[in-house]
């Protein structure tokens, strides 16, 4: 049997529904998808985009009802998509679907109506009350973050054994894997203390993470500036990044068009698109690349299966 998947629709001013729309008939091969949108909602949208609505698009009826304006951030358009996936969720809490997969929501917009929230992962963490871990990536890389959507400034601040060790922990149950690669947090990895001393507290949660697995687990910390070089991508498949951009800017250099976004140590399964609502290009039916939601589908459904 198909496992069955809600499609959180994102932000509507964006490419999210011309994706879900265009990708219906292949996703429908491999699961069943339940689309977090009302028929109002959805006949705008697929009015302003000339598409067809397939005749086997199964919606559950998100509530709410505005004008759809192409590229525009908005307050409404903002409170729908956090609407569409909190319905998600729901779904997902209750056993009604067997995975979340979302499209890409607009933090700008979330802001404007007024959401708590920067992003889907803290959304999680709030209402299923666990640490979800944030990895992105593909089948060559992953890259889990120790420290997501905070400014710059803050993160060195965050780094400490303690909450690293249980990170790393954490991480290793989720993705099984005997070869983790660790980055540290300074140019050059602080030259042994020259650079900063934030590498101290990375190698003692190595220790620790280590020691408690009785194992060899996780190596480093990395020299940042190398550690996506192809020389040591041949030697990792996973890493641990200490921020949003250290991680994300090698690894969308590298592979921006088939990325996702999953969502770790959670009771219920959500991957997402790697990319964001396109306002540039929304409602213009340019050609689109959709390998990151296929992908993301395909790994919600490799996921429920090792459930």
């Amino acid at each position: 049997m198909k496992p069955k998947i809600a499609i959180s629709i994102g932000d509507l001013n964006g490419i999210g529904i011309e994706i879900a729309i265009k990708s219906h008939e292949k996703i429908s091969e491999i699961c069943k998808p339940v689309y977090c949108i009302n028929n109002k909602m959805l006949k705008l949208a697929s009015k302003e985009l000339n598409l067809k609505i397939p005749n086997n698009f199964k919606l559950f009826e998100t509530s709410g009802e505005f004008e759809i304006k192409p590229g525009v951030v908005s307050k409404k358009a903002g409170k729908y998509s956090y609407d569409s996936f909190f319905d998600a969720i729901t779904l997902a809490d209750k056993n009604k679907v067997d995975a979340i997969c979302t499209l890409p929501i607009n933090k700008e917009s979330w802001n404007k109506a007024d959401i708590k929230y920067k992003g889907h992962t803290e959304v999680l963490r709030d209402y299923l009350g666990q640490n979800a871990i944030m990895m992105l990536g593909c089948k060559k890389i992953f890259v889990g973050l120790f420290t997501e959507h905070i400014p710059l400034r803050k993160v060195a601040k965050k780094i400490n054994e303690e909450d690293l060790t249980k990170f790393l922990i954490d991480f290793y149950h989720n993705v099984k894997s005997d070869n983790i690669g660790v980055l540290g947090l300074n140019p050059h990895a602080s030259d042994n203390g020259v650079l900063g001393n934030e590498e101290v507290e990375i190698f003692k949660a190595i220790k620790n993470a280590n020691t408690i697995l009785e194992k060899k687990v996780f190596k480093g910390p990395l020299v940042p500036d190398t550690a996506f070089s192809p020389m040591s991508r041949k030697n990792y498949q996973y890493f641990v990044a200490m921020y949003h951009d250290q991680g994300l800017a090698p690894l969308k250099a590298l592979y921006f068009d088939q990325s996702i976004n999953v969502s770790l140590n959670l009771p219920i399964i959500r991957t997402s698109v790697d990319h964001g609502t396109a306002f540039n290009i929304a409602y213009k039916n340019e050609k689109l690349n959709t390998k990151s939601y296929i992908n993301a589908i395909k790994e919600a459904i490799v996921l429920i299966k090792n459930k």
